[in-house]
């Protein structure tokens, strides 16, 4: 299997929960401290850990910071790390305090100009762009907000900057265990062979992971899964052993 798996580890008031469908109110929390879940994943291989600030989406600016710096010191993972990233300055925080890549979604809508000067500033392999979709519109602020635009209108805005990442999630399907939307995904990567799409949303057995991977798909997020044991960090360490 070539597949990246990267699992998710979602921030509220410093604890590691899952939220069912993006919405805040119907959330369960899994891990007080999240450096627990992110030493278990080290341990059975992964190498790339997912963490979204949802305190800090909410609150247009990053919120828990302390806790990405807990995890970068006392792991060896590479952290991607995204909510409320809307300033230069509150990048440059989330790098400082130890992500390798930093995911921005809310910016790129509102202040495109902003993430293309980024681009060129970090470089394409700092950064993510992400694409939270839901009825095939991109959703920003926290998932709360409705923008407008496709994930294909986004992707192409910012591709001649050299974008060579982006995150798509499908709200819909997220924290619902029901299996992705492979043929979205494959048709996303076939049409921009030159940017790793990461699948994000829906992922409930590792039949899902390898029926991404047989599509050519490069990485996938998978979150509640985990957490629920629909797949095991045995079954984890047998495929990254086996990859």
């Amino acid at each position: 299997m070539k597949i990246e798996i990267i699992p998710a580890t979602d921030i509220i008031g410093g604890a590691c929960v899952r939220l069912t469908q993006g919405d805040y109110d119907r959330r369960t929390t899994y891990y007080r401290d999240p450096l627990e879940a992110a030493l278990r994943f080290e341990e059975a291989g992964i190498r790339r850990l997912h963490m979204v600030d949802l305190d800090g989406a909410k609150a247009s600016e990053p919120r828990n910071l302390a806790v990405l710096e807990r995890v970068a010191s006392k792991t060896s993972l590479e952290v991607q790390y995204g909510g409320g990233i809307k300033s230069r300055e509150a990048l440059r925080s989330v790098f400082d305090a130890g992500a390798s890549r930093v995911i921005c979604g809310s910016i790129a809508v509102r202040e495109p100009e902003a993430f293309a000067e980024w681009l060129g500033e970090f470089g394409p392999g700092k950064l993510i762009l992400g694409a939270d979709v839901r009825d095939g519109a991109v959703a920003i602020q926290g998932w709360l907000e409705h923008s407008g635009f496709t994930v294909r209108e986004l992707i192409n805005r910012f591709t001649p900057q050299g974008l060579t990442q982006v995150i798509c999630t499908d709200i819909s399907r997220d924290g619902m265990l029901c299996g992705p939307s492979a043929e979205f995904y494959a048709g996303l990567q076939g049409a921009y062979p030159g940017v790793e799409i990461t699948v994000s949303g829906g992922i409930s057995s590792m039949a899902d992971i390898e029926a991404l991977d047989s599509t050519g798909l490069r990485s996938v997020i998978v979150g509640k899964a985990l957490y629920e044991g629909r797949i095991t960090l045995n079954e984890l360490k047998r495929c990254l052993q086996n990859a």
